[in-house]
């Protein structure tokens, strides 16, 4: 945890275009584009060599790889979209603004950084270019947004 605090300072210094909640607030993104909207390929992560020996009762999902989700840029962006909404509601674009966030190239601005720092990881595949023009950002948080009254 301290490390990633590290990062992040590290990162704010060399970049000031966003603030530290935009960076958060996409890690939380991608958490539940993973965890609530099960999207991306699921991968095997190599693990790196164990500094303490397995214990001899280890069962066999204990010694299997570890696997993760990987999202191409524009299922990262359509994730925070929805995220965004179901957090900030109607406001959503205006906090987004707030932080710097104005267009989908902020959130590969904003993951490439991080990837950078080593807070988030990218595939052989992935590139800058796949956060371009994913949504209009007046058309993806205005329009057809359905504000609901309760006991209507």
């Amino acid at each position: 945890m301290e490390e990633e605090i590290y990062a992040l300072h590290r990162l704010l210094d060399r970049d000031r275009r966003y603030p530290l909640e935009a960076y958060i607030f996409v890690r939380e993104g991608l958490a539940y584009a993973s965890n609530v909207l099960n999207l991306g390929n699921e991968t095997t992560v190599e693990e790196p060599e164990p500094e303490l020996q397995l214990e001899l009762d280890a069962t066999q999902e204990e010694l299997m790889p570890l696997k993760e989700r990987h999202l191409t840029g524009q299922e990262l962006c359509d994730a925070i979209r929805v995220y965004a909404i179901n957090e900030f509601g109607y406001m959503a674009r205006l906090v987004l603004e707030k932080w710097g966030i104005t267009q989908t190239q902020d959130f590969g601005n904003i993951v490439y950084n991080m990837i950078e720092v080593g807070l988030m990881k990218k595939s052989a595949n992935d590139c800058r270019e796949h956060f371009n023009d994913v949504y209009d950002f007046s058309n993806a948080f205005e329009r057809d947004y359905e504000l609901k009254i309760s006991g209507s």
